[in-house]
């Protein structure tokens, strides 16, 4: 029994490794796609539009494009698998960049918001990825899961801007636009990440995950019926996660949305915005593991305090300077506090979670996410046309300090409740007793 024990194990183990190492390599190719067409979008829609305080308006779309996309993607995934779910997500993004090429081509703003819309759902099936990996994982190594498939944006942070130069001069070598150039690259980037989640995500995330979870019950997977997404989204836990992912993603739409304009009006090239961007989404990825690690030996909220104590620095001294240096030091400490704050609350909420609750919890949560976003991303040009990066940067730092009060609060509360025994009565009490909290030597899924 115990040999067989430890065949299982190791099964596991290498199938865990095979959908993480895939999964990131996708978010690579995904990550350097968005980095390539998103650079430019801002531009774009100006030159659309006529007004720089619709500078966001095709950022704000593509993001409520996510947002509406997470349940329906969410959804589609659990009735066909992961698989096909993330890969067919994927295969509508890259048609959509195909939609922002004509539409620049074409001056057509309709249909360049029409493209953002389905950029958003190839967004929103690469969102979902990182819980993919962490449902193949027992509590101990989730967050180094969902930090491995993050980490893999890390070659998409150093690719992608390197290819906005590049693909501009390809695209007018060709007789177009250069601005056509970098979605032409996005369109090739998200068809090859959807090809290879296709043939490669195999065995089924979803599928293990509730292997898993029936075969290892003692790793603090909670068990019973699903409960509704309200309530789950309203327990102390779940908020922390949301709000130090929701802010996250807010302040990061809020200082990177609006900073290529930014640079422009100083008389910047596209190089030296290049340089910016590639600070920030460095700072996003590279120290990934490090969060993932940290995550799971400090626990979920030290991480997430750090993390989006970093958001608020960050956002204290963007505005401070236009140089590209300053800037990109400020961009780059967004990127890691984005990252701490993101791989924290992924975790943290994957956490709460049984496998019948999974995909529409996660789905729900992301679409809360992008909502949030989509309204930063418009709200960026408009606080931008009216206060300038300062506005920006004190937007950024006031929304910051939420999730700091939010996840102090409840790690004060957790220490309040004395030790395990409490802890584990206090769960039972809500009527779960698979409800369990990682930092005080309990199962991970304690929604304190």
């Amino acid at each position: 029994m115990s040999g067989k024990s430890g065949e299982n194990t190791r099964d596991y183990s290498r199938i865990a490794r095979r959908i993480t190492v895939t999964l990131s390599a996708t978010r690579g190719l995904v990550s350097a796609a968005f980095i390539v067409s998103g650079t430019i979008s801002v531009i774009v829609a100006v030159q659309l539009t006529g007004s720089p305080a619709l500078a966001g308006v095709a950022t704000s779309v593509k993001q409520l494009g996510t947002a509406f996309a997470a349940l329906a993607v969410a959804a589609m995934s659990d009735r066909i698998g992961r698989r096909w779910g993330l890969a067919l997500g994927l295969a509508v993004g890259a048609l959509g960049a195909a939609f922002a090429v004509g539409s620049i081509l074409a001056g057509a703003l309709p249909l360049f918001l029409v493209s953002a819309v389905l950029l958003g759902v190839a967004s929103a099936a690469m969102r979902l990825g990182r819980f993919a990996a962490a449902e193949v994982q027992l509590p101990a190594s989730r967050g180094q899961a969902i930090s491995g498939v993050v980490a893999g944006g890390a070659a998409g942070s150093i690719v992608g801007p390197l290819l906005i130069g590049p693909s501009e001069r390809l695209a007018q070598r060709v007789g177009i636009t250069g601005l056509a150039g970098p979605h032409l690259a996005t369109v090739v980037l998200l068809a090859l990440a959807s090809l290879a989640i296709l043939l490669w995500l195999r065995p089924d995330p979803r599928d293990v995950g509730r292997e898993i979870a029936e075969r290892h019950p003692e790793g603090g997977v909670r068990q019973g019926p699903g409960r509704p997404g309200s309530q789950i989204l309203r327990t102390p836990a779940a908020c922390v996660a949301l709000s130090a992912m929701m802010i996250g993603q807010v302040v990061m739409a809020l200082l990177t949305g609006i900073v290529s304009l930014h640079m422009a009006n100083y008389n910047h090239s596209l190089t030296d915005i290049s340089v910016v961007a590639a600070a920030h989404t460095l700072g996003m990825f590279a120290f990934a593991m490090v969060a993932g690690r940290l995550t799971d030996r400090w626990g979920r909220g030290p991480v997430i305090l750090s993390g989006t104590a970093l958001l608020a620095l960050s956002s204290a001294i963007a505005p401070i300077s236009p140089g590209v240096v300053p800037l990109a030091i400020s961009l780059f400490l967004l990127g890691v506090g984005w990252n701490l704050s993101y791989v924290g609350g992924s975790a943290l909420l994957s956490d709460q979670l049984s496998p019948d609750e999974r995909s529409k919890t996660q789905g729900a949560n992301d679409l809360l996410i992008g909502l949030a976003t989509a309204a930063a991303s418009l709200g960026s040009g408009l606080v931008f046309a009216r206060t300038g990066y300062i506005g920006i940067g004190i937007v950024g730092a006031v929304a910051s300090l939420v999730p700091v009060g939010l996840t102090g609060w409840w790690m004060v509360r957790r220490r309040r409740l004395g030790g395990d025994l409490a802890l584990a009565v206090d769960c039972r009490a809500q009527g779960g007793a698979g409800r369990t909290a990682v930092g005080l030597g309990l199962p991970a899924s304690c929604e304190l």
